[in-house]
């Protein structure tokens, strides 16, 4: 009895544990197989192009994503 609490007890940590993981890549590929998938975790185009090059899909920005992409690219300069 005290074995079953306890693996009930180590099953539920591991399960909150888990629920903090997530995909928060810039880009996500949306499939167009039946069903429609998603999956959010490239952080390039060329990355999501070549997940749906093969199976049919197309690519959008992540609106989701902790960081948006910033199209500037920072130079610095040294005098």
């Amino acid at each position: 009895m005290r074995a079953i609490a306890i693996l009930s007890t180590l099953l539920a940590v591991l399960c909150l544990s888990s629920s903090a993981a997530r995909a928060d890549g810039t880009w996500c590929a949306r499939y167009s197989s039946p069903g429609g998938g998603s999956n959010c975790g490239f952080y390039s185009f060329a990355q999501c192009q070549a997940t749906v090059s093969g199976i049919g899909g197309f690519c959008s920005q992540n609106s989701f994503a902790a960081t948006a992409p910033d199209s500037r690219r920072r130079i610095r300069r040294d005098r």
